[in-house]
This record gives C-alpha cells, sequence and structure tokens, in this order.
C-alpha cells in the first residue's frame, strides 16, 4: 500500500498537482546576435541568501545537477558560467564534491537557429543545496520571439508577479468576510461528516472481511494466539494487541497526505480533479475489476512480504507488529481495490487527509475487530461460515462494482476537459449493464472459469439478488429524457443533467455568467440585483446534488431567477488563461502560486477572500461588493437555503 501512495503522489505531481513552493533563483533573460543564424542566450540567476546554485558543469551522473534545455529548432553549444564558482565537498551527499553558485551566476548558452526560427521555447533546470537539503529540479520556462526583423527577443516567458490589477481582481478590497450586513449564523464550511467517513471505511473494511484474503486467516489467527499462549489472559491480551497494530497500521498509511495538504490549499482539489490522475485511477480500477474476476491476481512482491513475515516470528510486541503488517500486506490483492475506492473519494477539497484518516480509521477498525471479539469470545469462531465458493463470489461482486467506480474516474475526466464521451445516460447505461450482470452472476447464468456450480440459493445471496435488482430497476429511468430521470438518490454520482444526450433537456437553474466575475458586477449594476456566487466544480457532487435537488425547487429557483445575478465560479476549470492574463500571485500566507487556468484564478480567489477552499460555496453580494450575508456550503435543506436568500434580499434593500 505504501507503493500505492507513493504512485499516486508521483502521478500527482507528474500530470501538473505540484505543490507551490518559494523561487529560489529568479531568473532574467535576454538574447545576444552573434551572427545571421547564431544567438548567445544570457541567463542572469539573482540567488536567495543561504542557497547553493549547482553548477551547470556537473557531470550527468552526479548526483544533483543543472542543465538549460531548448526546442530542437536550435542547436545548443557549451554553456560557459560567470561568477565565483565554489567547490565543496557536502556531507548531504555522501561528501561528494559539488561545484555551486551563490549570491549571483550568468549563464551563457550560445545557439544556432535550424532554420526559420519563430519562436524558441526552452528552460533552465537547477538543482540546489539549501541547509541540509536537496532542493530541486526546479524548473524556469523562458521564450524568445522573432521580432519584424527576424532577430529573436525575449518575451515574458515564465510568469511576472502581479500587477496591482491582477492582485485586485483576486483579493477583492471590499468583500470584508468579517463584516456581513446580517449574520445569518456560523459559517458553513462544505466538510463530509468525519463519522460519515468513518463509516464509510467501516463499511469497507467489514466488506474485506469476507473477501477470499482474509477471512479464512481468522479463526486461524485466533486460534494461534489462544493455543500458543501459555494462559488465556495472555492469548487474548495479544490478540487484542494485534488487532490493534492492524487498526495502527491502516490509520499510519494516511500520514504522508497531511503534508500535501500543507502545500497549497486546493492541492486536495487539484488532485481529484486532475483530468491525467482521473484516467489513471480509471485503468487501476478496471485492473482490479479483471483481478476480481479471476484473470490474473495482484500481489505485493513475494520478496518483501517474505521479509516481513520472517520478522513476525521475534516475539513481544515487535513481532505482533509485523504479524499485523504481513496481514495488511498479503491481503492487498483483496483490500487494495477497497481501499484505492476510499482512497481516491476521499482525497477532495472538502477534508482531504483528515477524511482520508478517518476512511483508514473505519477500514483498519473493521479489520481488527474480528480477532478481538474472537479471542474475547472464541466460541463464536463455530458460527462462522466454512470457507467456500462463496468468497469466489464476494469477488466476482465487487470485480462488477469496481467497473462502476471506474466510469466515475472517466467521467470525471471527461467533465473537467468536456469531452463528450461520458453523458449522463452513458453513466447510466454503464451501472444498469454492471447491476443487471451481478443480478445474472448472482442467479448462476453467468459463470468464470474458478465458479463452482450452485447447487442451492442462501437466504444472504437471495437478499443480495433483490437488492441488486431493485437499484438496477431504479436506475433504468436515468435513461430517459423525463421527469423521472432525476435519480435523487444517487444524485451527484452521474454527470449533471445538463450534460446529456438529449438536446432539449431540461436544464433547471441556469448561471446567468459562468467563469466572469467582473461580467457579473457589470450585470448586477445595470440591473440592479444582488450576486449571487457559486463557487462550484465539474466533479463536485455535493455541487450537483444542490443544483438538481435544491436549485430545481419552486420557491429557490424563483429568488435565484428573478432576484438574483447568479455566477457560477469552476475551480477545477483547466482552461489557459490567455497569457497576457497569467501571473504569479503571493498569496496572503506568502506563498508563490501561479495563475494559469481558470481554476487557479477562482480557487485563488475564493480561499484568498473567504478563507474557504471547499466545494459548493454560496457568497451573496452586492453590485459594489459588500457582503450580505454569512457565505454558506453544501445546505441540503430547502427551506434553510431558501430563508438564506430571502436574508440576502433584505440585507440587499438595507443597502440599495
Amino acid at each position: 500500500m505504501k507503493h500505492l501512495l507513493t504512485f499516486i503522489i508521483i502521478i500527482a505531481t507528474a500530470f501538473g498537482v505540484q505543490a507551490q513552493s518559494d523561487t529560489v533563483v529568479h531568473w532574467q533573460y535576454t538574447a545576444e546576435k552573434k551572427g545571421a543564424q547564431d544567438y548567445v542566450l544570457h541567463f542572469t540567476g539573482t540567488i536567495e541568501k543561504g542557497v547553493k546554485l549547482i553548477s551547470t558543469t556537473m557531470p550527468d551522473d552526479a548526483l544533483v545537477y543543472s542543465r538549460v534545455v531548448a526546442d530542437s529548432v536550435v542547436s545548443v553549444g557549451t554553456i560557459t558560467e560567470e561568477g565565483a564558482l565554489k567547490k565543496e565537498k557536502e556531507e548531504i551527499l555522501d561528501n561528494a564534491e559539488v561545484k555551486f553558485f551563490e549570491d549571483k551566476v550568468v549563464l551563457n548558452v550560445p545557439v544556432h537557429l535550424n532554420g526559420d526560427v519563430k519562436t524558441l521555447n526552452g528552460s533552465v533546470n537547477y538543482m540546489y543545496l539549501k541547509g541540509e537539503e536537496a532542493g530541486g529540479p526546479d524548473e524556469f520556462i523562458f521564450k524568445f520571439k522573432a521580432d519584424a526583423s527576424g532577430t529573436l527577443v525575449s518575451v515574458a516567458a515564465g510568469l511576472q508577479e502581479a500587477s496591482a490589477d491582477a492582485v485586485n481582481s483576486l483579493k477583492r478590497s471590499n468583500i470584508k468576510l468579517d463584516q456581513p450586513v446580517i449574520i445569518t449564523g456560523e459559517q458553513v464550511h462544505e466538510k463530509k461528516s468525519l463519522w460519515g467517513i468513518f463509516l464509510l471505511g467501516l463499511i469497507g473494511g467489514f466488506v474485506a472481511l469476507v473477501t477470499p484474503c482474509v477471512f479464512p486467516l481468522i479463526p486461524l489467527t485466533v486460534s494461534f494466539f489462544t493455543k500458543k499462549s501459555q494462559d488465556k489472559k495472555k492469548g487474548v491480551a495479544n490478540a487484542i494487541t494485534y488487532g490493534f497494530f492492524i487498526f495502527a497500521i491502516y490509520v499510519l498509511l494516511s500520514t504522508p497526505f497531511y503534508f500535501l495538504n500543507s502545500i497549497a490549499p486546493e492541492i486536495f482539489n487539484n488532485i481529484s480533479t486532475n483530468v491525467w490522475l482521473n484516467l489513471v485511477f480509471f485503468v487501476i480500477f478496471i485492473v482490479f475489476a479483471i483481478s476480481f474476476f479471476g484473470v490474473f491476481e495482484i500481489t505485493i512482491p513475494s520478496s518483501l512480504a517474505s521479509k516481513v513475515d520472517s520478522k513476525s516470528g521475534v516475539g513481544g510486541l515487535v513481532g505482533i507488529f509485523f504479524m499485523a503488517l504481513t496481514l495488511a500486506l498479503v491481503s492487498f490483492s483483496c483490500t487494495g481495490p477497497i481501499l484505492g475506492s476510499l482512497l481516491a473519494g476521499a482525497l477532495s477539497a472538502d477534508g482531504g487527509a483528515v477524511q482520508l484518516t478517518a476512511g483508514m480509521a473505519g477500514f483498519g477498525f473493521a479489520l481488527a475487530l474480528p480477532f478481538a471479539l474472537f479471542a474475547l469470545f472464541p466460541n463464536l469462531l463455530s458460527a462462522l461460515p466454512k470457507s467456500g465458493g462463496w468468497l469466489s463470489s464476494v469477488k466476482v461482486v465487487l470485480g462488477f462494482i469496481e467497473v462502476g467506480m471506474a466510469i466515475k474516474f472517466l467521467s470525471n475526466a471527461d467533465l473537467v476537459e468536456h469531452w463528450g464521451i461520458v453523458k449522463r445516460e452513458i453513466f447510466f447505461a454503464v451501472w444498469i449493464i454492471c447491476g443487471i450482470m451481478i443480478v445474472l452472476y448472482l442467479l448462476g447464468k453467468i459463470r468464470f472459469p474458478h465458479d463452482s456450480p450452485i447447487k442451492k440459493f442462501s437466504v444472504t445471496r437471495i437478499a443480495f439478488i433483490v437488492v441488486f435488482t431493485v437499484f438496477t430497476v431504479y436506475m433504468l429511468p436515468g435513461l430517459t429524457n423525463t421527469a423521472w430521470a432525476n435519480r435523487k438518490l444517487i444524485s451527484g454520482f452521474p454527470p449533471p443533467l445538463s450534460y446529456s444526450i438529449y438536446n432539449n433537456r431540461a436544464k433547471g437553474v441556469e448561471a446567468n455568467v459562468v467563469n466572469d466575475y467582473e461580467k457579473a458586477l457589470e450585470m448586477a449594476k445595470a440591473q440592479h440585483k444582488p450576486i449571487l456566487i457559486d463557487f462550484t466544480g465539474w466533479a463536485c457532487v455535493n455541487c450537483r446534488k444542490m443544483e438538481e435537488n435544491v436549485w430545481t425547487t419552486s420557491e429557490v429557483k424563483r429568488l435565484i431567477e428573478e432576484d438574483y445575478i447568479l455566477v457560477s465560479l469552476y475551480v477545477d476549470d483547466r482552461k489557459v488563461l490567455p497569457e497576457d492574463q497569467q501571473f504569479l500571485y503571493t498569496t496572503t500566507n506568502g506563498q508563490k502560486k501561479e495563475i494559469k487556468t481558470i481554476g487557479d484564478k477562482y480557487a485563488t480567489m475564493q480561499t484568498e477572500n473567504f478563507i474557504n477552499n471547499s466545494q459548493p460555496y454560496y457568497v451573496l453580494i452586492s453590485p459594489d461588493e459588500q457582503l450580505l450575508t454569512t457565505p454558506v456550503g453544501y445546505t441540503p435543506d430547502v427551506d434553510k437555503y431558501a430563508d438564506w436568500l430571502k436574508k440576502g434580499l433584505e440585507a440587499y434593500q438595507k443597502v440599495k
């Protein structure tokens, strides 16, 4: 599981979910023409105090090195450096000799143009030492364009510090969070209940218990502790300790994500809505599903499992801990997909690491509980069903569920990029097909090679057939263009009603303006109406629930459409802003943040003005940006939400 967490963090970084960090070297660059096709590019780096910038002359196989790379439109010659080059052996690099610069350096890069070059792009990739840490490689992107005479000149590649106007576009000076005209109660932060997340993890853990990798180990392990110990009390204590270590191991797996949580406020939102990461999850879940169907088995490397298992023979608490760790590793082929679902679902803007800990705690508690319970009451072991073909049936059913989960991740990517691949009805079709396949499998109409014939239907099997049949029938209207298409029980999981194959689909309440806050202000001033700001996301489940179940009710719909200018700002929109609207913004807490996309802009606007980064998030302001009421988040109670809108109108009358 450790490797899975590391893999996800690496993938998140590789696909653009990057931590915001202060720049330790500030670069300026120019181009000096030497001939018709020859230039020398000059990069002047001002180095932060206490930082050692690694020289470009360090060999490729060194532990740390810096480079300048450029498009294939030019041939790059030998780089020369100007500055006080120093050499020292660095203890943190195993006493390897390192060449570096402090304070300032100039890199001179000779290039030859390969033909008629209109633009030249590249980057300075540099590493550095700061205190006891090695940093980088950091990347400074540069850009040159040919002017009217064909001469290359530098342009503002790499994002420039925000101008006063750019700062004002994000940090609205008139909006004062602590001064609403009418206080409507405590500010609501949309966070899923931690107890709810714990309960979901608990359910996931109980599901994992009845998989072939875990269930047979319960009586074996409990018997091992109770028979090996010299007295019953000692055996019970060891079994309970074993259960506690199982619980602790799964909780500890969530700790790396607290470091991500401290990097940037919207890091989890970036992870959960990143297109490529969602596609990776889609592939992973399909692979898990195929594994559950018995085509192959996903396992932890045997060498790792054997190494850990060898430690379990050590006596005392250490041995018990390694026994618990061995269980976590050898059961990975069954628990991995369930944990993956929990991991992907918890990495969201509205809780992140805390939610993941709650979910992992529930999962670990469910796995640990039987070992402690049966150690205390060993007679209950006889009541456990015998291992058999039913365990394989559980895996196959989970496989179809994994396919349904996989389509959710593909849908997230599709919504963010607007590909039109997984329209709402396509989503329902996949879930309905999975439901039908589960029912047919449980009825014995579909069999896999490892399945044994069904001799009789148990009460449990019949119950699951009924549950999946009812759920599948419930989803059927989702394929239609009728009033019944809005399936409220699963609202938020499928794409929104507006993302449909039916062009004439009723779309509920539509925003007056999308992703243009300034235009909304102009409309509000012209029509003398207050503004309802809707901080939302394409892949936001609770946003869809509000739009489909609350906004569509008669009173709320009337209030929004008649009395407000509704502006929807998508914090996960990956559309790139025009170059002249991109800049480097210094947040209130001093972090440097690149504003490149629409999502960057409005996610930052939300966190800077309202100290909140969860969605949905609703704000009522006057045309001159006075805060009318206390902002609210997810509010499924229709009466409360309608009352909040009415309070906003009352406040507007006071300041109008």
